[in-house]
């Protein structure tokens, strides 16, 4: 029994649950339900210190704890059994590897931002205590070791994330909670529909790379398990944005606070690409569906969003609205290339994810700046931004390039795997399709981002008489968007490393 595992999922999730309790009892005492004497408080900027420093400390020593965990030696957790043998039990690979450590990077630089940025928004206790317990489920989900164990994790990450999009209290945001429970639960009810006849036909439920169907107890059964099989990928690619179960994040993303919509967009929509990685590559093996209709059908979903969410992006003139269309786009990127079913497809999509999470959680906080500084919600209201806010203005660039996929960023390298993949594919269509697609994609994606930053560096004679003087945003803010952007561009110059770990992974599933 390995503690370190236990301990990296109980930390910031028990410092959350202790925030929220917190948070719940200065309700009550201010509303005058219990306490009879008055309560001396604290002046607002020692009780915000006080948060900060405690907040701070448990991110601090939580991502350092999980690090520890994942990447030194190789560890497993059996906390008890839950039903006909099958206990919660976690399990580190090299796919818990590299999602623990992009939930880790982009926790960090959108919670520090988020110091700032809530002093807009309020409640910034309940804020952080939920942010806290979210990535004590999400670190949960990443080191499951079965599937029912990502099962329970996966739905609790649901409940979770939900109160940090209807934060505000708004009845927009209240509403768009309503639809994210409802869309998240509806594909994890499908998932579960899924489970429940892949158990007949397992010979366990570990993740183990390749698959763990009994191919002699499938014998016969072919036909309804790949109906089951289809479903679970339908119920998952809900929360990765996947037509037709992605309207929610359209809805979701606007009326969160802006590091909720970096963090969703950046790691909560990969948790479906995870979802879908260890259901089809460690449960239901690639074998089983390959040459399959659930494989075409797939394949022409993933496009069909690809396509679908540049188009909706490039027609959408609220801009955190068109970052979210971006990203209905760019998770089915990811998914169209674990639909391939080949290796260097699979790398590609691995690529993709680090990618898009690095840059999508950068173009948030971005849009999260105009909103904080000026309460600019709209594209055709951010002109002349790049002369009030230079560097913000050029990580916002960075940040389109890659996510364009032009090199020297991450973006591209990941995006040269996926057509790469697609093309050695051999798939009828689908191998010249695909890259057709994202080619058409990246062209839409070019015109939906880059006339921000031309008309922020160039806002032309509309700019007659504006006020240019540069107003940058707090340290606390900007910092995490340089990071960001240095790390697009540092994972497009230097990638080896990362292409060396992913095409290892993608090795020991398709062989």
């Amino acid at each position: 029994m390995d503690g370190m595992i236990l301990i990296s999922i109980a930390l910031p999730a028990i410092a959350g649950i202790l925030l929220l309790l917190n948070s719940f009892m200065e309700h009550l005492k201010a509303s005058g339900t219990i306490g009879k004497e008055p309560v001396v408080k604290k002046t607002t900027e020692e009780q915000l210190r006080s948060l900060h420093i405690f907040t701070g400390i448990i991110m601090a020593v939580s991502a350092g704890l999980t690090m520890a965990t994942a990447w030194t030696g190789s560890r497993s957790l059996k906390l008890f059994v839950l039903l006909d043998e099958i206990p919660v039990y976690f399990q580190i690979d090299e796919i818990s590897k590299l999602f623990a450590t992009i939930v880790t990077i982009i926790w960090l630089l959108a919670g520090f931002y988020a110091f700032v940025y809530m002093k807009h928004e309020g409640e910034e206790k309940r804020y952080f205590g939920f942010y806290l317990l979210l990535y004590g489920v999400l670190i949960g989900l990443d080191f499951s070791g079965n599937l029912i164990t990502m099962y329970l994790f996966y739905e609790l990450m649901t409940l979770t994330s939900m109160p940090l999009v209807l934060h505000n209290g708004s009845r927009e945001s209240i509403m768009a909670a309503l639809k994210y429970l409802f869309y998240s639960m509806c594909g994890a009810y499908a998932g579960l529909f899924g489970i429940f006849f892949l158990y007949r036909y397992c010979d366990s439920f570990t993740f183990t790379a390749g698959g763990t169907l009994n191919m002699a107890a499938v014998s016969g059964h072919e036909g309804l398990l790949l109906i089951a099989v289809f479903v679970m990928l339908v119920g998952f690619g809900a929360k990765a944005g996947m037509f037709p179960l992605h309207s929610w994040l359209p809805a979701a993303h606007p009326v969160a606070p802006s590091p909720a919509s970096a963090f969703l967009s950046g790691i909560i929509v990969k948790c479906g690409v995870l979802a879908t990685i260890r259901s089809v590559y460690y449960i239901v093996g690639p074998g089983f569906i390959r040459g399959t209709w659930v494989q075409y059908t797939w394949m022409i979903l993933t496009l069909v969003t690809v396509f679908m969410g540049s188009l909706l992006a490039f027609r959408e003139p609220v801009f955190k609205k068109r970052l979210a269309y971006s990203t209905v786009s760019q998770i089915s990127y990811i998914l169209f290339g674990l639909s391939l079913l080949t290796p260097t497809a699979f790398a590609g999509a691995l690529l993709h994810t680090v990618a898009h999470a690095v840059v999508k959680c950068g173009l948030f906080l971005t849009a999260g700046v105009f909103l904080y500084q000026y309460g600019l919600t709209r594209v055709e209201q951010l002109k002349g931004m790049g002369k009030k806010m230079p560097v913000t203005m050029w990580c916002y660039t960075v940040f389109t390039l890659a996510l364009i996929g032009i090199p020297p960023t991450a973006g591209f390298i990941s995006k040269w795997f996926l057509a790469q993949g697609s093309l050695q594919s051999g798939i009828h269509v689908f191998s010249w399709l695909g890259p057709v697609v994202l080619l058409i994609s990246a062209l839409l994606t070019a015109g939906y981002l880059l006339p921000v930053t031309m008309k922020g560096f160039f806002p032309g004679e509309e700019a007659e008489g504006m006020d240019f003087k540069k107003e940058e945003p707090s340290p606390c803010m900007l910092i995490p968007l340089i990071i960001l952007a240095v790390l697009a561009v540092l994972l497009g110059l230097l990638p080896n490393p990362l292409i060396q770990y992913v095409t290892q992974a993608a090795a020991s599933v398709l062989q």
